[in-house]
């Protein structure tokens, strides 16, 4: 029974799933997809990897000198390094011109990078990491909350073909300061009517409900959409 559980084994296993809970947590809270029980399994599952593939090398290598190894103990950690990046890819949502779930996939790549190190045997540093990846994921937030960032949207106008209305747009959005960074549009000439694509960038306190309505004042603008 004392080969079937290994004590050493069993701390590393409960380690890496106690650690991996910590950092899914703060995801959970957070209302992310990707939660307390993923990382939890991600990083159990990563330190299970490499105790498998540590016990692989003791059983089949070549301890004799006479020739190779035969057995690479890293081979397993690596392709585990390669497989997480399908989760992290699941993780990953694009909303229109926004893009989500960067930071769960990050922490997704960090638990098991953590499993990896508790089933190497290398308590402290899992230790650490863990620590370092909860304080960033909740003070960092605050951090970056009071940082002036710049957004990216498209803006949909439609419009009667007035001469010069492109100007004039591409002015009120200027006003409103907002940054053109592309344009295209499309004539009616049946309904002289045009539509124009706008695709902006503004700051993060820049209020997009005003720059809609001062858009939506301009003559000959018939309809708005953001986003």
């Amino acid at each position: 029974m004392g080969h079937f559980i290994d004590p050493e084994m069993v701390t590393r296993l409960l380690l890496a799933a106690l650690l991996g809970a910590l950092i899914g947590f703060e995801r959970e809270v957070h209302g992310r997809p990707a939660g307390f029980r993923t990382h939890l399994l991600v990083s159990l599952g990563a330190c299970l990897f490499v105790i498998v593939s540590i016990d692989f090398y003791r059983m089949y290598g070549n301890f004799s000198g006479t020739g190779p190894l035969g057995v690479d103990p890293g081979r397993i950690a690596a392709q585990v390094v390669t497989g997480i990046g399908f989760l992290g890819a699941g993780a990953i949502i694009r909303e229109k011109a926004s893009i989500r779930g960067l930071t769960t996939a990050a922490c997704l790549w960090v638990a098991a990078a953590i499993g990896l190190a508790c089933g190497a045997g290398k308590f402290g540093a899992a230790v650490v990491v863990t620590l370092l990846a909860v304080v960033s994921l909740l003070l960092l937030k605050k951090v970056e909350s009071r940082i002036r960032k710049d957004s990216y949207t498209a803006v949909r106008i439609w419009s009667s073909d007035l001469t010069g209305q492109q100007r004039i747009l591409e002015q009120c959005i200027g006003e409103s300061r907002a940054e053109v960074l592309d344009v295209s549009m499309e004539k009616d000439l049946e309904n002289e009517a045009i539509t124009f694509d706008f695709y902006i960038k503004f700051k993060s306190d820049v209020s997009v409900g005003t720059l809609i309505d001062r858009i939506a004042d301009i003559q000959g603008v018939k309809r708005v959409r953001m986003g």
